[in-house]
């Protein structure tokens, strides 16, 4: 799936509110409460159906089930592979991703609230050998996607997955005798997920908020590009079936709203990020500590055959962008990568995380018809 040569599409990163109605039974399915399987599924699937013509009434071009039917983005492999048995936790995750929070005591402690309300998600660590055990589910995934966008207008569908980067973040190496031993399991796995995908017509977006959020234990730059380049070489071994045009990544400073003051730079990482196999990239573009970073592709010539997809919709606000604003942000990567290489995103997901909504599900709806009609009104100035 290639951006089209008439017109900037839209898209976004891949988790949606899940419908109210559904959200508690997701909880407490994750909880460990008992659930009626064949109850569960049928809800799944209308939840399915629910949020993808959403999506198609908001305009939104290139779309996907919402991930309603997975707890977490990055946490849902966890029933999906097997070594995943230790016991994690939220903090170990976000230490790094909080780092320099010393400086705004009161914001920690805001944060720390915030927390707590992803009590319910579990976070395990690798205590065993890994192996895919997921075929069942993902297919599940597979079904219920395409019977929901029958009689949908939609350009392209696409469906998400955990990079082998990120589910080593949020679930620590417990077991194997070194970081790469543990990518490399990971990435044999995870492959059948991204092929059982990409077989499906769909188009494959991996998740990797690894490539930008500072990993733990990095402590400089250098050790970040370091593991970054670690990270990428998993993700490509995993890739090696799967067809760059067919596949995409999401790279992402960490979903949440807060000081930013030590993220990374783009332009500090930008050559690794281009070594990653699929064609398109998603990038923050509208987070206000990134939202400069377009001039990055000022002195970075973006590789044939490649394209980028900045957020035009920040999603850890409930202020929604006017269309004029959304134009702007997509004439300007337009401008240093070509109007036939830009399509509209996010700069994450508005469910990151079941129940822990930053952006309430009326305002996410009402920023994606302003993606939709900022993408409009940038196309026909880009086209004529």
């Amino acid at each position: 799936m290639q951006p089209t040569a008439d017109r900037i599409l839209t898209t976004h990163s891949g988790s949606l509110p899940r419908p109210a109605e559904f959200l508690p039974l997701l909880l407490a399915q994750e909880a460990g409460q008992p659930v009626d399987d064949a109850w569960f599924q049928g809800e799944v699937r209308a939840a399915v159906r629910e949020t993808v013509q959403r999506q198609a009434d908001a305009g939104v071009d290139v779309l996907n089930d919402g991930e309603v039917s997975k707890p977490s983005y990055a946490t849902y492999v966890k029933d999906r592979l097997t070594g995943f048995g230790g016991e994690g936790s939220v903090e170990e995750i976000t230490g790094s991703v909080t780092a320099g929070l010393e400086e705004f005591p009161d914001f920690a402690a805001k944060m720390a609230q915030t927390m707590a309300s992803t009590q319910t998600i579990k976070f395990t660590t690798c205590d065993g050998p890994v192996s895919y055990v997921g075929q069942d589910a993902v297919q599940a995934d597979i079904e219920n996607l395409k019977a929901a966008t029958e009689g949908v207008p939609e350009v392209a569908t696409f469906m998400s997955a955990a990079s082998p980067g990120v589910i080593s973040v949020f679930s620590p190496n417990r077991y194997y005798g070194s970081q790469e031993e543990y990518l490399s399991a990971l990435a044999a796995a995870m492959r059948e997920e991204y092929e059982a995908i990409h077989r499906a017509g769909f188009i494959l977006q991996v998740d990797c908020p690894d490539l930008a959020m500072t990993a733990p234990g990095a402590g400089s730059l250098e050790n970040f590009r370091r593991q970054m380049e670690l990270n990428v070489e998993a993700l490509n071994e995993a890739l090696a079936n799967v067809p760059a045009e067919a596949s995409r990544i999401h790279i992402c400073w960490g979903n949440i709203e807060m000081p930013r003051t030590r993220d990374v730079e783009l332009k500090d990482i930008i050559d690794i990020i281009l070594k990653a196999k699929p064609a398109g990239m998603m990038l923050m573009a509208s987070n206000g500590r990134h939202a400069h970073e377009w001039k990055v592709f000022q002195g970075t010539k973006l590789p044939e055959g490649k394209y980028v997809i900045p957020g035009v919709l920040d999603s850890t606000s409930n202020i929604v962008e006017h269309p004029e604003v959304v134009a702007d942000r997509l004439i300007q990567y337009a401008g240093v990568v070509g109007r036939e290489n830009v399509m509209a995103g996010t700069d994450c997901g508005f469910g990151t995380a079941a129940g822990m909504d930053m952006v309430v599900p009326t305002v996410t709806w009402a920023k994606f018809r302003a993606q939709s009609e900022g993408a409009r009104i940038a196309s026909e100035q880009l086209w004529g």
